[in-house]
């Protein structure tokens, strides 16, 4: 998912979609998954030459991906469609100075409680954490430089910095984050019922469609295996006054205003495949290192001043 937080910042985004041959070569990859230039070009009637400024277009905006062909076709550029949604905040935050916003990033491996159950493991960038299906190395110390784990049920739950002005209150809490469900091996078509939780209360639930390892992630080192979790999603989730929500759609009507959070309050958020799921098909959390973002949970507060 794209998330463009004010008009201004998604103009450069919009010319982009300007285009109709645009427009069209999004269109056609979401048909076909992937094709290579030619593929493309043929398709649209145009040249190669014509095809490759549109191709750089969309790759700069972070709308599609570009990787070489795998499957022996020369120099081929592969393409393959990198969003698949863009949320636009079309009314800007409040200059309002009684109000503000708190960013943080937490990384993946910073959780600070756990029960996970084989298939399951963690990893750096540089190896292996321990041995795969051992839930025993999820307190390994070096869990804190994790940049991928996955478990097929159970939980990770995350303390979230609270470091806000004195006297705010918490009016929204967004989280994103690259996800995914964990499959023995790895599964395009593997549905799971991730539910999220802050503080010990159920928010929503959230049903990934698979494990997905069709191509490698953008970042995924070179060494990990090709039958292994590539990539994830990335989800955005917010719980503010009006209720729960995942990439813009209602999910719950559980609002923050039952929790009365404020900068003395404790957060924590929970992911969690639950062994009464409908589709009990694991997570796998990307982060730094991995996937095709590199990134922890990226944490946004929305505050501001407490009455009276």
């Amino acid at each position: 998912m794209l998330y463009i937080k004010n008009l201004e910042d998604g103009i450069e985004l919009f010319k982009v979609l300007g285009s109709e041959v645009r427009v069209n070569i999004i269109k056609l990859l979401l048909q076909n998954r992937e094709m290579n230039m030619n593929e493309i070009a043929n398709s649209l009637n145009i040249t190669n030459g014509a095809l490759t400024s549109h191709i750089k277009r969309l790759e700069d905006a972070g709308l599609i991906l570009v990787a070489g062909d795998a499957a022996g076709h020369g120099n081929q550029k592969v393409c393959s469609v990198k969003q698949e949604r863009i949320l636009v905040d079309i009314v800007p935050e409040s200059g309002d100075s009684q109000t503000g916003s708190y960013e943080a990033e937490v990384p993946v491996g910073q959780y600070a409680s756990y029960s996970v159950f084989p298939t399951c493991g963690i990893s750096t960038v540089e190896h292996l954490i321990g041995e795969v299906d051992d839930p025993r190395y999820f307190a390994h110390p070096d869990r804190i430089q994790a940049g991928v784990l996955w478990f097929s049920r159970g939980y990770v739950e995350y303390l979230i910095p609270n470091v806000l002005p004195a006297a705010q209150k918490i009016d929204e809490l967004m989280f994103t984050m690259e996800i995914s469900s964990e499959a023995p091996g790895t599964n395009n078509d593997w549905p799971s019922d991730i539910t999220f939780s802050l503080n010990d209360v159920p928010i929503g639930v959230w049903t990934s469609p698979g494990d997905f390892g069709d191509a490698r992630g953008t970042f995924t080192p070179d060494w990990w295996l090709p039958n292994w979790n590539q990539y994830g999603l990335l989800k955005m989730l917010v719980i503010n006054r009006e209720g729960t929500f995942i990439d813009g759609l209602k999910i719950s009507d559980v609002s923050l205003e039952q929790f009365r959070l404020d900068y003395r309050s404790l957060i924590r958020l929970r992911m969690e495949v639950r062994e009464d799921a409908a589709h009990v098909g694991g997570m796998t959390l990307f982060g730094s290192g991995f996937g095709n973002y590199s990134q922890g949970i990226k944490v946004r507060i929305r505050y501001s001043k407490m009455a009276g």
